[in-house]
């Protein structure tokens, strides 16, 4: 082996030690304990948890049980959080391409009392881990554009940015979350080796906006959830532009750059 590889090895090393470490400070603080959930019975309580938090029945669950059980045993993600020895937290991947090297982050959850209380990004930062172990430098999901928590810790919190808007990406969805709106998603990619999500997750640095071309924001509802409830015609119209608006300057070359609640999506083109 040349020594012209060796710092760079060096550096994949220290990332991925760095890495595990953050993955377990996390689950730590979090008070819980996440590993790979294995064989068909501890697949059934990942399918069973996701459609607990989904609002959805055996009849109609959120994963057919042999597309979970073929993925366990193509060496996909599938992890589980455990607090006081129950599950209340389940995560799922799968690989991409190989040429990628990239893991797609089907769907990711965690039970309503523990919303808020870390579970999640103890999750993610266990996902980040795993991920590197295998080589694997990026991890890609989609979420609800519209849901400024969800857009502000993808961002905010692990330096993942969007880089594709999906028009009703699942179709018509029927799980007590999604039901009766369209399924417009951001395709968000974190990028695991970058210096700045290698700094934001360890040290906790917000990468800086930089004074380089122009910039504008795009505003989404503080709660879009409860939004649907109270007033779901305005709901609606706030799908509707913020779709027109955002895709809209996506086609014409501006880039997701940042979220701020309150603000909105902050998006940037490069002057040329």
């Amino acid at each position: 082996m040349s020594t012209e590889t060796l710092p760079d090895e060096a550096l994949r090393d220290d990332v991925l030690r760095q890495a595990q470490a953050d993955a377990e400070r996390a689950a730590a603080a979090a008070g819980a304990l996440i590993r790979e959930m294995r064989g068909g019975e501890e697949e059934v309580m990942v399918i069973d948890l996701l459609n607990l938090i989904w609002g959805r029945t055996p009849q109609n669950s959120v994963l057919p049980r042999e597309f979970v059980r073929v993925l366990g045993k193509t060496g996909n993600y599938i992890a589980g959080a455990f607090v006081d020895g129950e599950l209340v937290g389940a995560s799922l991947g799968l690989h991409s391409s190989p040429e990628r090297l990239t893991l797609h982050s089907h769907i990711s959850g965690v039970t309503p009392g523990f919303v808020g209380k870390s579970l999640g990004y103890a999750l993610k930062l266990h996902q980040r881990a795993w991920a590197l172990e295998r080589g694997i430098d990026t991890i890609e999901w989609t979420y609800d554009p519209l849901i400024s928590r969800n857009a502000s810790f993808n961002m905010r919190k692990l330096g993942a940015l969007p880089v594709e808007y999906l028009e009703n990406f699942y179709g018509a969805m029927s799980d007590a979350i999604n039901a009766g709106d369209t399924s417009d998603r951001l395709l968000v990619r974190w990028r695991l080796r970058d210096p700045q999500v290698c700094s934001l997750i360890s040290k906790g640095v917000q990468p800086e906006l930089t004074e380089v071309g122009d910039t504008v924001c795009i505003s989404v509802p503080d709660d879009i959830e409860a939004l649907r409830l109270s007033a779901p015609s305005e709901a609606k119209l706030w799908r509707t532009t913020v779709r027109e608006k955002l895709t809209g300057l996506m086609r014409d070359g501006w880039q997701i750059v940042g979220f701020v609640r309150g603000t909105g999506y902050i998006l940037r083109r490069a002057s040329a």
